[in-house]
């Protein structure tokens, strides 16, 4: 049962994410054509998603019910650090080696959504979490 489950969370963890990752990309392609800086845009757009993801996440890729303060706070947290791998993505790839801001872009979105499962998965919103402080 828990690997019909966990396929079930991925299937639709991917599902949102390529709808929503495809979205956010081509904000960020659009912005950065009309001048802003890729890493203010990356930003932006990061925290904007962030925002949006949480109900969809917690209601439909997770089915969590348990306590929504608390799942928000590691969600912001396990953003957080999502955040600085992207940053230190562009950062080491952009700014010292040189690669085109808009590939290092598409793969950081495929390296951090990765990273994001697990923590959403095994940290944020875990079937026991839902029950500690029943």
């Amino acid at each position: 049962m828990q690997h019909v489950t966990f396929v079930r969370h991925l299937a639709r963890y991917v599902a949102m994410g390529v709808a929503s990752n495809a979205t956010i990309y081509c904000l960020y392609l659009l912005v950065t054509y009309w001048g802003v800086g890729p890493k203010v845009a990356m930003s932006s757009l990061y925290f904007l998603g962030v925002l949006v993801g949480f109900i969809g996440h917690r209601n439909w890729t997770f089915g969590h019910v348990g306590e929504y303060i608390g799942t928000a706070f590691c969600y912001a947290l396990a953003h957080f650090f999502g955040y600085l791998l992207n940053l230190l993505m562009l950062l080491i790839l952009v700014d010292h080696l040189g690669f085109s801001h808009q590939w290092v872009q598409a793969a950081a979105a495929i390296v951090v959504a990765a990273f994001l499962f697990a923590a959403f998965k095994y940290f944020v919103f875990r079937e026991n979490r839902a029950y500690r402080n029943s």
